[in-house]
């Protein structure tokens, strides 16, 4: 227990270069506060003891400003920074080493039953704002852009961007973004219509061509019967 507890204020020095001295760290880093409390009430949740479990979650919750389901597994040496708005959900699973940052959500999209929530890799760095959703993995080694929203599996070694999140770099080398983006069935979806839509284009136009020959054939017959 001790041995964690060192283990959680160290991992506060080596990421925050504003930590001054460990009566700070101990009594002032919500995210700190966050995590061990939920390493608490993890442990009565595991026992099924459900309603204090949740009790101590909520208000930790209260006092942080972060909300981490106590059914949610956490690794060794998780860092919250600021942490105000980060939701961790119930089947979300986190390696070790890694740093959130404010307003984070590890959530779900409403659509899964029993696991719904992502699992975090190892050495994974989830900046501000960050929306990740759904039962997939985030490989190890990754980072994932502020205020990004990751709707797909992301490989190892990836850094993710945008909305929806697409990768733009893999295995330390740039990498194009549009043979890149991760799947979205919306862009799916308007891209198959789009094809539709070129499809009707030429068989309208080719409509269009057969109609004007008539036009000029009948056109020349009528001249013809007319000579």
């Amino acid at each position: 227990m001790f041995k964690q507890i060192k283990s959680d204020i160290q991992t506060v020095f080596e990421n925050d270069p504003a930590a001054r001295s460990l009566f700070e760290v101990v009594f002032t880093y919500s995210g700190l506060h966050a995590i061990w409390a939920h390493r608490i009430a993890h442990k009565f949740y595991t026992r099924r003891w459900f309603t204090l479990a949740r009790i101590i979650s909520q208000s930790s919750r209260f006092m942080t400003g972060i909300e981490i389901h106590p059914g949610a597994r956490i690794g060794q040496r998780l860092f919250i920074d600021h942490g105000m708005g980060v939701v961790i959900g119930e089947t979300c699973e986190i390696g070790d080493d890694v740093v959130i940052y404010q307003g984070v959500t590890l959530g779900g999209t409403g659509k899964e039953k029993g696991k719904r929530h992502p699992t975090i890799g190892n050495n994974v760095v989830i900046a501000s704002g960050a929306k990740v959703l759904g039962s997939f993995k985030v490989g190890d080694q990754c980072n994932i852009g502020a205020n990004s929203v990751v709707l797909r599996e992301v490989p190892s070694n990836s850094t993710v961007v945008g909305i929806p999140g697409t990768i733009v770099k893999q295995d330390g080398r740039r990498v194009d973004r549009l043979s890149h983006q991760l799947p979205d069935p919306i862009v799916d979806s308007i891209r198959s219509m789009q094809k539709e839509i070129d499809r009707l284009r030429s068989e309208l136009e080719s409509i269009k061509d057969e109609n004007t020959d008539l036009v000029r054939i009948k056109a020349a017959a009528g001249r013809e019967r007319g000579e």
